[in-house]
């Protein structure tokens, strides 16, 4: 090892190197007295271009450093082809070696300086003393990119909730606030002895239970003013026959954001809490959560799914972007507000639909498709059109002239959701085209003719069509289409091989020295976060999902169900989970910023935008799209 320049910190430089170290994580957020403990017992030291700083035949590692100035690169010896390889790159800021020094083993990485280099480092005791006693230090150097992203969301949360006070969070179980006593009742009760039992009790609902105390149904006071304005009985009905059947119902455990979104999607005031054995044991309302959030996501989900106007719509559109602030606030991770978007986006095109049938009703029965980053719930405010048609042809009428009916009804509604702020999309993945105005028939034809033959254009299609899902309509023709499709790609091989191949061409922006690879047309300095960041998650994860028959379009669902199949390493799938969040929240604060400042939205960053903590943020985890394309390889062998 090159001989290294090492001098302790004199007193007058202790400040100095905890000003220097605060910029950078663990060590913003620890506390004065461990930083200084730190700054006292550190050394620095020089090393020039090519100086071997840590080596694996050194023997246990001894000292834990702080890059302050250059950067140090990791490299192992690649035998199959008897070569040296960079496996990494450490830049201002950063700490190494972490595993080794936890593990109180050799490094196994050869780490050496890349162009002149001073570290920080201090010894094994200093660094197990405060491994000890600061929990940042310590829950940074066994969590790595976890910690990072706490500290990320932390920060988010934080600075929305500078103007709004503390809540509690959307995680909390139902358990924690909805176990008090419901008011339950028999279904051959009259409607009026139900009614004086919700007035004595102070309640909006009354759950009607069988002898075994499961919910058969709801009855609450909405009901009771359409049962009085439209004359459906007399006050001494039994309830049974008025009441709203099988009440939607969650358990225990689910949290607070589950309910949230249920009540958001299907305009419940209500819902009913159950036990394992699905007894009735707790009711929610929407207005318990609204006092645990102080988030009106179920009003507003009501108000668009309510409006009489096309106007009224678009002028909810601005809402939106207050409430994801909101929800940001509130705990929300990122994983959840691209569903409560979504959520919110799919109440808008159901509503804009049914006024469309109000006005002018083509008379035939439809499915309305969803495809792409709304088919898996993640969109953000930045969204175009991607949707379709799929029918069940009458008797006695032609697939073309159901399409005839079909196709300016699409088109109105497709011209309609673009004023609510759904462009029209370039490529024209729209129900209006008549190849996405289909017969179940047609579709299934489709899809044959599209596994079958694995062209760069299906491949290309493959992104957008294999996430699908229903918005509005009946929902059975197309799961029963699904089913083919999924059984027919887990049975097609080469089709997995083609589409992994594909998804292994998307490859996040990082340079063999995990410098970021910023994109060559238009501004240089640009990440694109959707295209670069996001994709090669989304991609490689579709690949697994459908070739191990994985029915859920939601990218971090599916990263779940794999790793209950053991397809995916638990640990593997929540360094991925993690990292594909951490590219979602940055993404969507930028759109909040661009909002704020009245910019265009689009997908671009600058990275020197960002604070150092981000920066680094966004490389691991972009590093860790890189682990799971390396999976995506060796299990195809690509």
């Amino acid at each position: 090892m090159a001989a290294a320049n090492q001098e302790h910190e004199h007193p007058q430089n202790i400040r100095a190197t905890m000003t220097f170290l605060r910029e950078h994580a663990p060590f913003s957020s620890m506390d004065d007295a461990h930083l200084a403990h730190f700054a006292e017992n550190a050394s620095i030291q020089f090393y020039a271009d090519g100086d071997v700083v840590l080596s694996p035949d050194q023997g246990v590692v001894k000292r834990f450093y702080v890059v302050k100035q250059g950067r140090i690169r990791g490299e192992r010896h690649n035998d199959k082809e008897d070569r040296t390889e960079t496996t990494f790159e450490i830049s201002q800021g950063e700490c190494f070696p972490l595993a080794a020094i936890i593990g109180e083993r050799p490094t196994r990485t050869l780490h050496r300086a890349s162009g002149d280099t001073f570290c920080l480092s201090i010894g094994q005791a200093a660094f197990v003393n405060l491994f000890a006693e600061s929990e940042p230090f310590r829950d940074f150097c066994l969590r790595g990119v976890s910690s990072l992203l706490d500290q990320v969301n932390r920060r988010i949360q934080s600075s929305a909730m500078a103007s709004m006070g503390s809540s509690t969070s959307l995680d909390t179980p139902l358990e924690r606030y909805a176990l008090r006593n419901p008011i339950v009742c028999s279904a051959d009760l009259p409607v009026r002895k139900a009614v004086a039992r919700m007035h004595e009790n102070n309640v909006g609902s009354i759950i009607i239970t069988d002898d075994s105390r499961h919910p058969v149904g709801i009855f609450t006071l909405r009901d009771l003013r359409t049962m009085i304005a439209e004359d459906k009985g007399s006050l001494d009905t039994p309830i049974r026959q008025v009441m709203t059947r099988d009440p939607s119902c969650l358990p225990a455990q689910a949290d607070a954001f589950e309910a949230a979104m249920l009540m958001a999607e299907h305009h419940f005031a209500h819902l009913c809490v159950v036990d394992d054995e699905l007894k009735l044991i707790g009711v929610v309302s929407e207005r318990d959560l609204f006092s645990l959030q102080r988030v009106d996501l179920v009003n507003l989900a009501r108000t668009i799914g309510t409006a009489t106007h096309l106007r009224t719509l678009v002028s909810l559109r601005t809402e939106v972007s207050r409430l994801v602030d909101a929800m940001l606030a509130h705990g929300a991770d990122s994983g959840q507000v691209v569903k409560i978007i979504t959520t919110l986006n799919d109440v808008t095109v159901r509503r804009v639909l049914e006024l469309n049938i109000k006005k002018n009703d083509p008379g035939i029965p439809f499915t309305w498709l969803t495809f792409g980053s709304e088919g898996r719930q993640e969109q953000t405010l930045l969204t175009d059109q991607d949707n379709g048609i799929l029918f069940q042809t009458p008797e006695g009428m032609t697939d073309n002239q159901v399409r005839e009916i079909l196709l300016p009804f699409a088109l109105r509604v497709n011209d309609e959701l673009a004023e609510c702020g759904f462009t029209l999309c370039k490529g024209n993945i729209m129900a209006s085209n008549p190849k996405l105005c289909l017969s179940d028939r047609e579709w299934d034809d489709w899809f044959i003719r599209f596994i079958d033959a694995s062209t760069p254009q299906n491949l290309v299609y493959s992104s957008i069509f294999l996430d699908m899902r229903a918005v509005f309509g009946p929902t059975l023709p197309l799961q029963a289409l699904l089913e083919k499709v999924l059984s027919r790609i887990r049975k097609n091989l080469l089709f997995q091989k083609m589409l992994a191949g594909n998804a292994f061409q998307r490859k996040p922006p990082l340079t063999m020295f995990r410098s970021f690879r910023y994109l060559s047309e238009g501004n240089k300095r640009a990440l694109d976060l959707k295209r670069q960041g996001l994709a090669p998650f989304v991609e490689a994860v579709r690949v697994f999902a459908l070739a191990n028959g994985v029915e859920t379009a939601n990218t971090l669902e599916r990263m779940d169900a794999l790793a209950k199949k053991g397809v995916f390493d638990p640990k593997d799938a929540n360094a991925w989970k993690e990292g594909y969040s951490l590219i979602q929240a940055i993404r969507m604060r930028a759109h909040q910023e661009m909002l704020a400042k009245g910019e265009e939205l689009t997908n671009y960053i600058d990275p020197d935008d960002l604070n150092p903590l981000d920066r680094r943020i966004l490389r691991e985890s972009f590093r860790q799209a890189q682990r799971l394309q390396q999976k995506l390889e060796l299990t195809y062998q690509l």
